[in-house]
């Protein structure tokens, strides 16, 4: 398998190397704040999932199941070095292009890093397999990163606004939580927003 897969950049290579700045050795702090008043019930995929510390994160409630799935095999590996938080599973593969799990599986998505690392131009792929993934009814928690830089240079990580959001999401999800004033990362202030949408 192309490690880099249909997103555009050998992540594997990435991994190998050591070059993993988005990697923050925890989870988000705003879903652990949404974890604190919430519950992601069933079954929950986390694409995009790294090694692993937002599908530890959610894991640990009993009343779920964690997919993480990335496309690096080294992300794998080393996720699955991690003490056990509850019932998480990891699998390597490409979520826009496919992945080993029946569509319609999922009971929620949760997105932290994978939709701002793509291409912006496959968003439109990337909001078909969520909706794929998920039961109709379900629930899709993600963290959008609007402005990831003031740097000249382009992404990863590719910023994005809530109007591409709802263009990309507004047919097929409802809007049921949105949260711009969230707890997050050091030098990311003011520059996410958390969604809660939910498939019609």
């Amino acid at each position: 398998m192309d490690p880099g897969g249909s997103a555009g950049r050998d992540w594997e290579a990435c991994y190998q190397a050591g070059e993993t700045p988005w990697d923050k050795g925890r989870a988000h702090p705003a879903l652990l704040d949404w974890l604190s008043r919430n519950h992601l019930v069933g079954l929950v995929l986390v694409p995009g999932s790294g090694v692993g510390h937002d599908v530890r994160a959610i894991a640990s409630d009993p009343m779920t199941h964690v997919v993480g799935l990335d496309l690096a095999p080294s992300a794998k590996a080393a996720a699955e070095r991690f003490p056990k938080a509850g019932n998480e599973t990891y699998l390597t593969g490409d979520f826009l292009s496919g992945f080993p799990l029946a569509p319609g599986s999922f009971d929620a998505v949760f997105e932290h890093t994978c939709f701002c690392a793509i291409p912006p131009d496959r968003r439109t792929d990337y909001a078909r397999a969520i909706s794929k993934s998920l039961k109709p009814g379900g629930l899709f928690l993600a963290i959008f990163y609007r402005n990831p830089s003031h740097r000249a240079e382009p992404g990863p990580p590719f910023g994005c606004s809530m109007k591409e959001v709802d263009a990309l999401f507004g047919k097929e999800f409802l809007l049921l939580e949105e949260r711009t004033k969230i707890p997050t990362f050091e030098g990311r202030e003011d520059r996410e927003v958390l969604r809660l949408l939910k498939r019609r």
